[in-house]
């Protein structure tokens, strides 16, 4: 153990990061020092700390660097060192995704993993099933088992944890393993016994009464680890929800010794779906009393449940006001931010000045998320006391001048708009503080927004021309975006004000002469419409947009079109209607979307099963997905061929629609050779044309059978349209038959074709995403430079989205005016019925997007497949 401890003047030197500057190659020639014989044990921890170090920075190794690396990396097994052994085991794991022929230290980590030696056991245990796949799985099972009911803690703990990772390869190893769990369940120490629990969790998790039985013979018991209990109460209150048994547990756990399990009772007390109010009284008094606790953390927690229990029982919380206000001058600003925003919820209208001036002391001081908390108390407090609006408007803005981000600074101004639209009496205010705000804003999507609403409200102020500077300044220093809606808001002040008129004329003459065509443009067009005051139903639409039927427009437009349009266009006939929630819009998108797919498909499998060959391959399929046609020739060829692609789960029908642009020839057996060069492919049969006449459209199938190795799925295959052609001339007859070919551009058999997205997703993405983890789903992540073709991140969505073959999911397509980063969530599924989920995070920087792609996957292939496409 001496070789733990470390030199006096060695803990004396100074800071700094001793691997700053470390560079990949160097460290890689430097482990090359792993096979000199003897082995130098510090000399290689050192080396191979500096390994480890890169890998945790996001260093990344080749294939045949990590296997090179891994390679000299055995050879250390030679050396008895207890540290340089350890460093061992970490470097196994972290190699082991990425190097060849990993399981060459199977023996070594086996041997290590039965010793004597407790300080290597464990780590050769969490080593050894990393490496383990389901093929190794039975040869180390019977040394799992007796590792879990070992003596030594650590060594049971570790092969615990371990039997939850393996469930990954097989999900059956914690049911198989549930015995030895049991066991390690009555340990004395708390580690194992949690782990255990956990196990024994995974293993019945799929039986919920089997779960039932477990958790109620636990709670009759209650485990004596603080962290078991934890996830005892957890496990209940998901699965009890609302029991009077549940509610006696709970509380019966309040009186427990370990704060962590009395918090997490009293969590899942007031987080209950039908908790009445005595129900959630002693959890109160408890969370009352860890407020006045000497620990920071219990008072953070407390204070912030009890934040949290006032949007749904806030009389409830007014007892705790009196310790509330003691928490206000504490020296965590998290603590006192939690503390504040909680009694501006349940507070008197006489204690609001006073908590103002208590936020102002301590607000910049603390960070944007409970900046934001702040704000939804402030908005909250402003309905519940219309007349406090004067106090709380003059905080905001004040709140406005400090820095930050735009979900802040957004915030702020939604609070403002929301107090004006409630209480007419704050009108004036709330606009003066928004245009002193745009004076420095530095978001374009905010001050759009700002200048949208002064032309909405601006002109019936009582003081309209007092906004026109402000307005006017954005057209001289901001970007194009601000100055186009600064035009707009100009022209709404003029229509709705007609002592303006004059002056908004010259300002709109000005803007003609701008840089930017969008600008340019919406000037010609108000001054072209302000000039013409003698009729005053022109500048209605400036006023007062109308709000008109799309589907009535629709309509009318296209009876207009069948008339001979000598009239102008009507456009008062179409009939008004309110703005529509944007959300029902989108359900009845995807409704109708799902519904014209539905009926393509439908169509589509009844004309294949009318062939009698299709019929017999694919009667018992499903279909995955339908290409759009494709052209595989020129427009101006003598034949024309277009391509479909329908994909079903084993099976992609190649669906070739041929034409005959040549009058005095015939074509005969006409089908579309494919060349199948690569391996993985083949034909399970062609349906050939039997004649093809002038101008008379007709098809030829081949039908491929997709190769078990999923990277191979996706290839070009050139294509030859092969024919028997009959010539005839009017006059002198019939020429002899002969056999001719034509040339087709290739066929590409891409990722997309394999995808069916699933836009109508009946849940949200991060519920599907949580889903996806807690089944043990694959997950892979990686970062890519998008291509020069690609330098915008509208252009970078619509590519993403088209060739992955995955549907946007929460309408995660639209993309902010002027953003430069988007989070993009994507889903769908693989032929097979293998569920898909994406993240894609992009940044833009100049014209470079940058792309943070992470998929999650049921099947590991098919994750590979993607990232692997991507690159």
């Amino acid at each position: 153990m001496n070789t733990f401890k470390r030199d006096k003047k060695e803990e004396e030197d100074g800071g700094g990061n001793p691997f700053q500057n470390l560079g990949k190659t160097t460290v890689l020639q430097e482990a090359r020092t792993f096979n000199n014989t003897p082995v130098n044990p510090i000399k290689c921890a050192h080396i191979l700390t500096k390994l480890l170090y890169l890998l945790n920075q996001g260093e990344q190794l080749g294939t045949m660097e990590a296997t090179e690396a891994f390679f000299a990396m055995t050879k250390l097994f030679q050396s008895k060192d207890v540290v340089l052994r350890r460093l061992v085991y970490l470097g196994i794991k972290e190699l082991s995704s990425l190097a060849e022929d990993v399981i060459i230290v199977t023996s070594s980590l086996t041997k290590d993993m039965t010793g004597k030696e407790d300080l290597y056991r464990a780590a050769a245990i969490r080593a050894l099933c990393t490496i383990t796949d389901a093929g190794m799985l039975a040869a180390i099972e019977r040394y799992m088992k007796q590792a879990i009911v070992d003596r030594s803690p650590a060594v049971s703990s570790a092969a615990l944890v371990s039997s939850l990772h393996l469930t990954n390869i097989s999900e059956d190893v914690a049911r198989r393993w549930a015995n030895e769990a049991q066991e390690a369940l009555n340990s004395n120490n708390v580690m194992v016994q949690y782990h255990a629990l956990g196990v024994l969790y995974q293993a019945r998790k799929s039986d919920k009464h089997a779960v039932v039985k477990l958790v109620a013979k636990l709670m009759r018991t209650s485990p004596k680890s603080p962290y078991a209990a934890c996830m005892l109460i957890r496990m209940a209150c998901k699965i009890l929800d609302g029991s009077e048994e549940l509610v006696s547990f709970l509380e019966c756990c309040l009186r427990q010794k370990s704060e962590m399990v009395v918090y997490e009772a009293a969590h899942g007390l007031v987080n209950l779906t039908k908790a009445a109010s005595r129900d959630i009284a002693p959890a109160i008094s408890v969370l009352q009393l860890f407020c006045g606790s000497p620990k920071p953390a219990l008072r953070f927690a407390a204070v912030r449940t009890l934040n949290k229990v006032t949007m749904i029982h806030p009389a409830e919380v007014t007892a705790c006001n009196l310790d509330l206000e003691n928490l206000i001058t504490d020296s965590n600003r998290s603590i006192a931010t939690l503390a504040i925003t909680t009694l501006l919820k349940t507070g008197a209208e006489s204690s609001v000045d006073r908590l103002m001036k208590q936020i102002a002391t301590f607000v910049s001081e603390i960070s944007d998320e409970f900046k934001v908390i702040v704000v939804q108390a402030i908005r909250a407090l402003c309905q519940k006391f219309p007349r406090k609006h004067v106090v709380l408007m003059n905080f905001l803005s004040a709140m406005l001048r400090d820095e930050g981000g735009l979900e802040y600074k957004a915030a702020i101004a939604d609070t403002i708009i929301a107090v004006m639209e409630v209480n007419a009496e704050a009108k004036e205010a709330g606009l003066a503080h928004l245009c002193e705000f745009i004076e420095d804003c530095e978001h374009i999507s905010l001050a759009v927004r700002i200048l949208h609403l002064l032309g909405q409200e601006g002109p019936t102020s009582k003081q309209p021309s007092r906004y026109i500077r402000f307005i006017y300044n954005r057209v001289i220093l901001e970007s194009a975006s601000v100055r186009a809606a600064a035009v707009t808001a100009l022209a709404r002040f003029a229509a709705a004000c007609p002592p303006l008129l004059p002056n908004v004329l010259v300002l709109s003459s000005r803007c003609q002469l701008d840089s930017d065509d969008e600008v340019r443009d919406r000037a010609a067009y108000y001054c072209a419409i302000l000039q013409q005051q003698s009729d005053p139903t022109i500048l209605l639409p400036l006023v007062q947009p109308p709000h008109l039927s799309v589907r009535g427009l629709e309509i009318a437009l296209m009876k207009y079109m069948h008339t001979s349009m000598n009239e102008p266009f009507d456009i008062s006939q179409i009939p008004s209607t309110q703005t529509v929630d944007e959300s029902l819009k989108a359900v009845d998108q995807i409704v109708d979307k799902k519904r014209r797919s539905l009926i393509r498909e439908r169509c589509i499998i009844d004309r294949l099963l009318d062939i009698p060959q299709l019929e017999v391959l694919i009667c018992n399929s499903i279909l995955v997905k339908s290409s759009p046609e494709f052209d595989l020739t020129e427009s101006e060829t003598e034949y024309h061929v277009k391509c479909i692609k329908h994909t079903f789960s084993d099976l992609v029908v190649l669906e070739f629609d041929c034409m005959n642009t040549l009058r005095h020839q015939c074509l005969e057996d006409v089908t579309v050779a494919l060349d199948l060069f690569r391996e993985g492919y083949t034909v399970v049969c062609e349906i050939p044309c039997p004649a093809l006449h002038y101008y008379e459209p007709a098809a030829t199938y081949t039908v491929l059978k997709y190769p078990e190795d999923l990277q191979a799925s996706i290839t070009t295959l050139p294509a030859t349209l092969r024919f028997t052609a009959q010539d005839f001339h009017p006059t002198t007859g019939e020429f002899p038959p002969y056999k001719d070919e034509y040339m087709l551009d290739i066929v590409e058999l891409t990722l997309a074709d394999q995808i069916r997205g699933l836009s109508e997703t009946s849940t949200d993405f991060n519920t599907a995403w949580a889903a996806g983890t807690a089944q043990g789903y694959t997950k892979l992540e990686e970062t890519f430079a998008l291509g020069p073709s690609v330098f915008s991140l509208e252009g970078a969505v619509q590519i993403l989205t088209e060739f992955l073959g995955l549907d946007q999911v929460d309408r995660t397509n639209r993309i902010q005016s002027g953003a430069t980063a988007h989070n993009l969530l994507l889903g769908g599924y693989f032929r097979g019925d293998k569920e898909i989920l994406a993240r894609a995070r992009l940044a833009l920087s100049g014209t470079q997007v940058t792309m943070q792609l992470t998929v999650l996957c049921s099947d590991p292939d098919v994750a590979e497949l993607i990232i692997s496409s991507v690159g």
